[in-house]
């Protein structure tokens, strides 16, 4: 009975190495909460923006070492006069020893009506996706 005991062990070990030897990471690092909003303290939580708003997207980590890195990935998916699916711009934060950030997105023009999103990547690895609306 020993001796397959330790072939299990053998077994996983050598399932673990090859892992360990390609960079696998094995972060905890998780979103505990994210929200649109239309103010930096993130007091007015929406999905609906006004054309000359500011959006505001607030991100809380957990769990999350300091090398931890999130993306904010904001797209028109829809919007009167653009093209479908159109990148707006893209931002990465390190954690350092922050676990809340606020990405937000500012247009000198009125931003046109439709349908939009940000999506939230977490270590290169898309996490959720928030979708919003401009009326």
């Amino acid at each position: 009975m020993k001796t397959n005991k330790l072939y299990v062990l053998v077994f996983i070990g050598l399932l673990i190495l090859p892992a360990l030897a390609c960079g696998g990471s094995f972060s905890t690092a998780n979103i505990k909460s994210a929200i649109l909003t239309t103010d930096s303290e993130g007091t007015q939580e929406t999905t609906v923006f006004a054309s000359d708003q500011i959006f505001y997207c607030i991100v809380e980590l957990a769990n999350a070492p300091e090398d931890t890195t999130l993306k904010a990935s904001w797209t028109a998916v829809s919007a009167a006069g653009e093209e479908p699916n159109l990148l707006i711009d893209e931002t990465e934060m390190t954690a350092g020893n922050n676990n809340i950030f606020t990405f937000n997105l500012t247009n000198d023009q009125l931003w046109p009506a439709g349908k939009y999103k940000v999506d939230l990547y977490l270590n290169g690895e898309l996490d959720r996706t928030l979708e919003f609306e401009v009326q």
